[in-house]
């Protein structure tokens, strides 16, 4: 099969959050975020040490395996601490962070992947224990992201993360795959 470039970057499509979240969904996201470290590892595992410094997909600016290895855990740091702001906040404007900057840090383009891989498992230990922790009401709570001024719940971007997870994971199955 033949993937359009629009197919290697969004393997498992682009993240449609439903219109409305039930504490159901919330209650599988969690899980999600909870499962992920444990899959995403098992990805990468299937991926030969020769491929780690290879693209994982096809295209101009792609990443390599080992920078998306470190992403992963970076990004989900990120949200971490976003939730703890809004939290604890009232609808704060959150921080951004340029992801492409950091993946061409060189850490992520030549660390090794066992570190950022055992940040991933402590990053969603810590913060499953968290949610698991949470009122309904938490979720509702708001935050501004400085980029584009939309506001958004804490359920929304719950569902992000569980997304941008799979969605990564998606990623290097592919590589590992042959694509």
């Amino acid at each position: 099969m033949t993937r359009t470039l629009e197919q290697w970057k969004y393997p498992i499509g682009r993240y449609a959050p439903p219109g409305v979240i039930t504490p159901a969904q919330i209650a599988q996201w969690i899980d999600e975020v909870e499962a992920l470290p444990t899959a995403f590892r098992a990805a990468v595992e299937e991926v030969d040490e020769s491929e780690l410094d290879l693209p994982y997909r096809p295209g101009a600016g792609a990443w390599t395996v080992r920078q998306l290895v470190h992403h992963v855990p970076e990004s989900h740091m990120n949200g971490f601490v976003r939730f703890k702001w809004t939290l604890t906040e009232d609808q704060p404007t959150i921080k951004a962070y340029h992801e492409n900057a950091w993946a061409n840090l060189p850490d992520a383009r030549l660390g090794p992947i066992d570190i950022p891989l055992d940040l991933l498992d402590a990053v969603h230990r810590t913060w499953v224990q968290l949610l698991r922790r949470l009122e309904p009401a938490d979720f509702e709570r708001t935050f501004t992201h400085p980029e584009t001024n939309h506001v958004h719940t804490l359920a929304h971007y719950l569902g992000l993360y569980a997304w941008h997870g799979a969605h990564h994971r998606a990623h290097v199955s592919l590589r590992s795959s042959g694509g």
